[in-house]
């Protein structure tokens, strides 16, 4: 094909003026059909690449962490396609990890073989009638390069959770939580007590009750009335006899006067 180069237009502005590299001169009518095709925008023929906000070791440590590919991908503004691109060996590697931890011995039985954290686990949820399909296992790596693994299982409130702590180096799983120490028939943590102190609460106790009864008042000394025999001028007015008021003595120190009579 022909490589032609513009080299003008006619003078009366209608065609325009093409040469090749031979300097041959061709012409070609300027038409709307050709104005149009000019004045389009350019098109790019190459996509504009999405700008990077996370590497790819990046997302494959928070992946082995646990985190979800879709909340990744929303976060960093990129593809769910990206994610799953690089998450494939990581989902396998927490595979293998939950595979290992379920082979880890537990316990020893005599004249058996030792029973493992998948046996033990089995053994648990089997009289329950707990089905192996209805168990899912998870698992996600810490900064101090042990593992968790996590197991969800059917209960009477729902579903159950119960997790380890892996150590690939030496093969050992230790339970967090109460759930794990059930599978693995290890002591319940101890109750702690609660700290001794003061408990207020009504009483029955007779002595602690509180009445209404009015209090009596003081008991004020009563006079006593002593009969004395009148004097001839009382006789006189037919007086019998008279009271006599009891003296400060015998009022505080109760002492009685001598009748006369």
């Amino acid at each position: 094909m022909t490589e032609l180069r513009l080299h003008g237009r006619s003078d009366d502005g209608t065609h325009l003026t093409l040469i090749d590299g031979d300097g041959n001169e061709f012409t070609i009518r300027i038409s709307d059909t050709l104005r149009a095709t000019v004045n389009q925008p350019r098109l790019s023929a190459v996509p504009e690449q999405e700008p990077e906000t996370i590497s790819i070791k990046e997302i494959q440590r928070r992946l082995r962490a646990g985190e979800n590919a879709e909340d990744l991908a929303r976060e960093n503004n990129i593809s769910i396609e990206k994610i799953e691109r690089f998450s494939g060996p990581i989902l396998q590697e927490r595979i293998y990890i939950v595979d290992q931890a379920q082979q880890v011995p537990i316990r020893k039985e005599s004249g058996r073989d030792a029973v493992n954290l998948l046996g033990v686990v089995v053994s648990r949820l089997a009289p329950r009638n707990i089905d192996l399909s209805e168990l899912s296992w998870n698992t996600w790596r810490h900064e101090n390069g042990t593992w968790t693994v996590e197991l969800h299982y059917p209960n009477s409130s729902g579903v159950g959770i119960a997790q380890w702590n892996f150590d690939t180096t030496r093969r050992t799983l230790a339970s967090m939580d109460e759930n794990a120490r059930w599978m693995m028939g290890d002591e319940p943590p101890a109750r702690q007590l609660p700290t001794p102190g003061l408990v207020y609460s009504d009483s029955n106790h007779p002595s602690l009750r509180e009445t209404n009864l009015p209090v009596p008042a003081p008991e004020v000394p009563r006079l006593a009335v002593i009969r004395e025999l009148p004097d001839d001028e009382a006789a006189r007015d037919g007086v019998v006899a008279r009271a006599k008021v009891p003296s400060w003595d015998e009022i505080m120190f109760g002492i009685k006067p001598t009748e006369e009579d």
